[in-house]
């Protein structure tokens, strides 16, 4: 038996609560039947006495259905066969065990009301029965009230474990829930991030064959088409490595600083990587290659195709991997006095992002029709670990997006 099972869960929740208490009642009135035959602490019990005491253990079969009920029944049947001077340990066992299951089950004020109450009757029918045994009085009392304290104690135990167990229920929803919103922002940036690669690159093949029909690039037209199922199968891998995490299979490696130069390889810009030896969290790793990544996606959707001169530059300053990726000034879009650039507007006065819309580009929801997510993400995963992000346009034209990720990943308020 699992006695720490058994004394932290509920006790009306138990499985198969009557049976139990009837099994134990039967135990209880078994003791009671040899220490009433064995013990001299009072009468042999007469025919009587055997029904007064076998008739106290009847009702603890239903202890836990009903404290209270059985208590009360307990009691009118221990009172009288104390009061009539019969062995007066035999039933103890019994008395005890609704007592304890009162006070473990009920609230404080109820349990102190019971045992005043328990306890004055027991001391009147003590006064009655064996007026001058003080000693006796004070055991009798002390018993009764050491098994309410026991019982109490196991009450406030059960109340700490379910508190506990609450806690953690609470924390591994969150975790379930922070889980699905990485997920959900890895597919956003994943297909965007491929989705645009893959529209430009079959720009740029239509326009090889459309536009010099009769002097047609073959193997210009051969590497844009390369390049787009490369990119089809990347983004399969990805998205197929993502989906095994919502079906409980084990994780993939996370996207990392290693991975950066397949990546920006692919949209055409320069890129400087100054780490040395030194070690990069995996969280802060994946939290950097996905800004760059949604960066460069967005640079080259609003900033005329691949190679529109953009860098990337990520170095380590004081612990902290700083992520800078400029755009030499792309023209975004048309509009009016908002701030544009390469990576789209973020907020001016009517300016126009990637779609001309005033107060458009990747900000957010509720800007341009369908702007998606692109700077609240990337802030949102350089808070994640810790970190900061500023994306604007820069001095003398085109755009940059800043982030600063500390090496040592702090608690995030929420």
């Amino acid at each position: 038996m699992d006695f720490a099972a058994a004394f932290t869960r509920d006790p009306q929740a138990a499985p198969y609560p009557v049976r139990c208490d009837a099994t134990a009642a039967a135990a209880f009135a078994v003791l009671a039947a040899v220490l009433a035959l064995t013990v001299d602490d009072g009468r042999r019990p007469d025919l009587l006495g055997w029904a007064l005491l076998l008739a106290a253990h009847v009702p603890l079969a239903w202890r836990r259905k009903a404290p209270m009920p059985v208590l009360l029944a307990v009691v009118a049947c221990v009172a009288p066969y104390h009061a009539l001077d019969y062995m007066h340990l035999a039933p103890i066992p019994a008395s005890m065990t609704a007592l304890y299951t009162v006070a473990s089950t009920g609230r404080p004020r109820r349990t102190v009301l019971v045992g005043l109450t328990v306890t004055s009757v027991t001391l009147t029918i003590q006064l009655v029965v064996n007026p001058h045994e003080m000693v006796e009085l004070l055991r009798v009392s002390g018993w009764v009230i050491a098994m309410l304290v026991f019982g109490a104690s196991i009450r406030l135990y059960r109340q700490l474990v379910a508190g506990v167990m609450e806690r953690a229920e609470r924390e591994a929803e969150g975790k379930v829930v922070e889980e699905r919103l990485r997920i959900a922002r890895d597919l956003h940036d994943l297909l965007a991030h491929s989705i645009t690669l893959i529209g430009v690159q079959t720009s740029v093949a239509a326009h090889v064959l459309v536009a010099t029909p009769d002097r047609l690039d073959r193997e210009a037209l051969a590497r844009a088409l390369d390049e787009i199922a490369e990119t089809c199968r990347d983004a399969r891998a990805e998205v197929r490595t993502t989906l095994d995490v919502l079906r409980a299979a084990p994780e993939g490696p996370l996207p990392d600083l290693a991975s950066l130069p397949d990546l920006v390889r692919t949209s055409g810009a320069d890129l400087t990587v100054r780490t040395g030896t030194t070690k990069v969290p995996a969280a802060v790793g994946a939290a950097a290659y996905r800004i760059v990544q949604e960066s460069l996606t967005n640079a080259v959707r609003h900033g005329g195709g691949r190679g529109a001169d953009m860098r990337v530059d990520v170095g380590l300053v004081e612990e902290v991997l700083t992520v800078r990726v400029t755009n030499g000034g792309g023209v975004a879009g048309q509009g009016g006095a908002g701030a544009s650039g390469a990576f789209g507007d973020v907020g001016g006065d009517g300016g126009s992002g990637g779609d001309g819309d005033g107060g458009g580009g990747v900000l957010g929801p509720g800007l341009a029709g369908g702007a998606g997510y692109g700077i609240l993400g990337m802030r949102e995963r350089a808070r994640s670990v810790g970190g900061t992000l500023s994306a604007g346009p820069r001095e003398g034209g085109g755009f940059e997006v800043s982030a600063r990720l500390p090496l040592v990943i702090k608690e995030v308020a929420v």
